[in-house]
């Protein structure tokens, strides 16, 4: 080992076999998803060319509304496909992790496009409430159960797949919303049947936009993350900052940062300080193991230095130290907190 002792972590959670990454995988090959997907995708566009021409036909908004939302289903689940192809090519040139992110961008499209779609039927379903149009309750009543059928389905196929994933998952809530959809079209025919209160299919139409906001809204949050490479939902940077540095001859981490490459694919490094005559590889190989077993994380660089006399010198909590000359430029600006064994800022 060099005097500085940059170690990169190359053992066990680093495996890069076929399987790729030993803490990525899922139990669903990437064929079967899009087998899965596919077979939904088939099942949607049949069935939304003929609820279009029945809508029109009995001049429901509600159905018109799931044919629209239908083809954004079609739209999302062909972009999970494009997207599951990128993501497999390998990593070379300029893109070093791969085209991986290409699916969330999908479900960024997905997010995206259950938002306008809702803006729009919002008000169309309030502009229908203001003027309610006649309705064919008995044909929209037929055609919505058919839907519920179908979407039961198409539901199933996608539930199938690798929900982990933000791109599969982004399909899965446009289809899922589609099926609240034609069960709140099914309640409101049922309601204009009876009663003849056409502003029932106006009501579900806003009962199936709130939750096309709610997914929307959600996809958008989590790919967001992701883009601005935040840590993990299931990660508190500074708790596991805290556990790294209370490990056996661990004097300090700094320069901490843990992120996603994409959905179920979580990344680290830092810059960790060992006591003067600890085993820097021994305790790389222990911290890997611990981010492994505690965390999931596999994909990890850990720099490893023995601390310089100016670390274990008492200070007050929070003080940085100052590396010796040669090691400096390393660490001008470190980001986030220095992690020491002692009370410090979060």
């Amino acid at each position: 080992m060099s005097d500085h002792g940059h170690e990169h972590a190359a053992g066990p959670g680093h495996d890069h076999g076929a399987g790729g990454h030993a803490g990525h995988s899922h139990g669903v090959s990437a064929d079967a998803d899009r087998r899965w997907l596919a077979t939904a995708l088939t099942l949607i566009t049949a069935f939304m060319a003929v609820e279009v021409v029945i809508g029109v036909i009995a001049s429901s908004l509600a159905l018109i509304s799931d044919a629209a939302h239908m083809l954004t289903d079609a739209a999302s689940i062909v972009l999970a496909l494009i997207a599951m192809r990128l993501a497999a090519r390998p990593a070379k040139g300029g893109y070093t992790y791969g085209l991986k992110r290409a699916e969330i961008l999908s479900a960024q499209a997905n997010g995206l496009s259950l938002l306008l779609l809702g803006t729009w039927l919002a008000y169309e379903a309030v502009r229908r409430l203001i003027s309610p149009p006649e309705v064919q309750g008995g044909l929209m009543l037929a055609t919505a159960l058919a839907g519920i059928a179908v979407n039961v389905v198409a539901t199933w196929c996608i539930s199938k797949a690798n929900r982990s994933s933000l791109n599969v998952e982004g399909a899965y809530q446009h289809i899922l919303n589609d099926l609240f959809a034609f069960i709140g079209t099914a309640i409101a025919a049922l309601i204009v049947v009876l009663t003849g209160f056409a502003r029932a299919d106006s009501i579900a139409t806003l009962v199936v936009v709130a939750l096309m906001v709610k997914a929307g809204y959600g996809l958008l949050r989590e790919s967001g993350r992701i883009f601005l490479e935040a840590a993990p939902a299931n990660v508190d940077p500074d708790a596991l900052g805290d556990k790294l540095v209370a490990e056996p001859a661990v004097v300090e981490v700094h320069d901490l940062h843990v992120w996603q490459i994409t959905s179920g694919q979580a990344a680290l490094s830092a810059h960790v300080l060992v006591e003067p005559g600890g085993d820097c590889h021994a305790v790389r190989r222990d911290l890997e193991a611990l981010l492994r077993h505690d965390y999931g994380i596999t994909h990890t660089t850990l720099q490893v230095d023995h601390a310089p006399a100016q670390v274990l010198q008492v200070a007050l909590p929070g003080d940085r130290y100052l590396l010796p000359t040669d090691d400096a430029a390393h660490c001008e600006e470190a980001h986030g907190p220095v992690h020491r064994d002692e009370p410090h800022e979060h």
